[in-house]
């Protein structure tokens, strides 16, 4: 069995969503993914990494977790903070639901993420954090 895995932290700002995203395609480049499987991928991780910032801190000073493992084929993302916390998930993970409307928010993270990736889960416990588990297979199809 083929096994890597990689940690990083970084500040949550929103400029480090794209250094996240970037970090994930270059780390994931081994599996040969297609471009498609590529695409999918980032899109999850902005989204994680943008809830954890806007949500998770409301945009204050915070750390943000990103661990990845290849097992085998498999991809699996950890994006995980010490923020707020999530109170209800479920109600979170409904597609429109934003606690930040003023800020244009679509509510469609969570979504985007379950859609783009074959399983994700979320772990919040409030005044916490929340930890965003995504897993995918690459060249499945």
């Amino acid at each position: 069995m083929y096994r890597n895995r990689m940690y990083l932290e970084f500040e949550s700002k929103s400029e480090n969503e794209k250094f996240a995203r970037v970090t994930v395609a270059a780390f994931v480049t081994r599996l040969n993914p297609i471009l498609e499987e590529l695409a999918d991928i980032k899109t999850a991780v902005s989204e994680a990494v943008t809830n954890a910032i806007v949500h998770g801190y409301n945009g204050g000073d915070g750390t943000v977790g990103l661990e990845c493992i290849i097992e085998d084929n498999v991809l699996t993302v950890i994006v995980e903070d010490k923020g707020v916390g999530i109170p209800d998930i479920e109600k979170a993970k409904k597609p429109l639901y934003t606690t930040k409307p003023e800020q244009d928010r679509s509510g469609m993270g969570f979504m985007f993420m379950e859609v783009f990736m074959d399983e994700m889960e979320v772990i919040s416990q409030v005044g916490k954090g929340t930890k965003v588990i995504m897993k995918k297979a690459i060249g499945a199809k």
